[in-house]
């Protein structure tokens, strides 16, 4: 493992939902520097890969970063899969629209659009924990910012990082948007994926983009077993939370 490597893995993401990066967690040791064999993560009781779905990309844009990542993709295949898995439409769009960039500009990674979007489920309801809703530009209002990261009730111990600029608070850091990126992640893999010339963390284009990429940069095949959990263990190293990301994006695929 890299330096960077360790570094990304530290800066992880947490959730928001259920304090799931909880003291006593089994943590997930995949990508080692060591060449020994190593067992399978599904040994290891993480779950197997679910299949990757790669959206539909539209016939009739520009290149991935030239245009706003959700024109990328076939406008009626995200209507349809939206309605069919049951997802706001404009949260399928960020998620079809984040995984089109990450195959277009990182083919082997293979990343599905299920994964974001189960991702996006446990993290905050696909923006709609606390009532919160997206609205047509994709800003998450009432933005959706975590708890304390304060080492209380099982929680990791971040102290603040950023001053409060993203989360508000100034003694420890919080996990923010409908992502869920705590600052320093968000420093390092913050997007603009609706290309208005800012990242925003509630914006869910931007927020689904940082996701893709932070997967793919963690992870190798998603795919495989391995690279899928290496990816999902960089937000968060818990047999519980991969298991959970794994049901949802499983089950967006049901009934096609």
């Amino acid at each position: 493992m890299s330096q960077n490597t360790a570094q990304r893995r530290r800066g992880r993401l947490y959730p928001l939902l259920g304090g799931i990066a909880a003291v006593g967690v089994v943590v997930l040791v995949v990508r080692t520097c060591s060449t020994e064999t190593e067992p399978d993560p599904t040994e290891l009781g993480f779950p197997p890969a679910p299949v990757q779905e790669q959206p539909v990309l539209s016939q009739a844009t520009g290149q991935a970063g030239e245009v706003p990542i959700t024109d990328l993709v076939d406008s009626e295949w995200v209507k349809r899969t939206a309605e069919r898995a049951e997802i706001p439409h404009r949260a399928m769009e960020s998620y079809a629209g984040a995984a089109a960039y990450a195959e277009l500009t990182d083919p082997d990674c293979q990343l599905g659009w299920n994964t974001l979007a189960g991702i996006g489920q446990v993290e905050s309801l696909h923006g709609a924990f606390g009532g919160s809703s997206i609205g047509e530009d994709g800003v998450v209002d009432p933005p959706i910012i975590g708890v304390a990261l304060d080492g209380s009730d099982g929680l990791m111990e971040i102290p603040d990082t950023d001053d409060g600029d993203l989360d508000g608070d100034d003694e420890w850091d919080r996990a923010v948007g409908p992502m869920q990126f705590i600052p320093t992640t968000w420093e390092a893999f913050g997007q603009d994926g609706n290309l208005s010339g800012q990242a925003n963390i509630h914006q869910y284009d931007d927020a689904a983009l940082a996701a893709a990429i932070y997967l793919c940069d963690s992870g190798d095949d998603l795919t495989e077993d391995r690279g899928w959990n290496d990816a999902i263990a960089a937000y968060n190293q818990s047999i519980e939370y991969a298991h959970d990301v794994a049901h949802h994006a499983e089950h967006y695929l049901k009934d096609e």
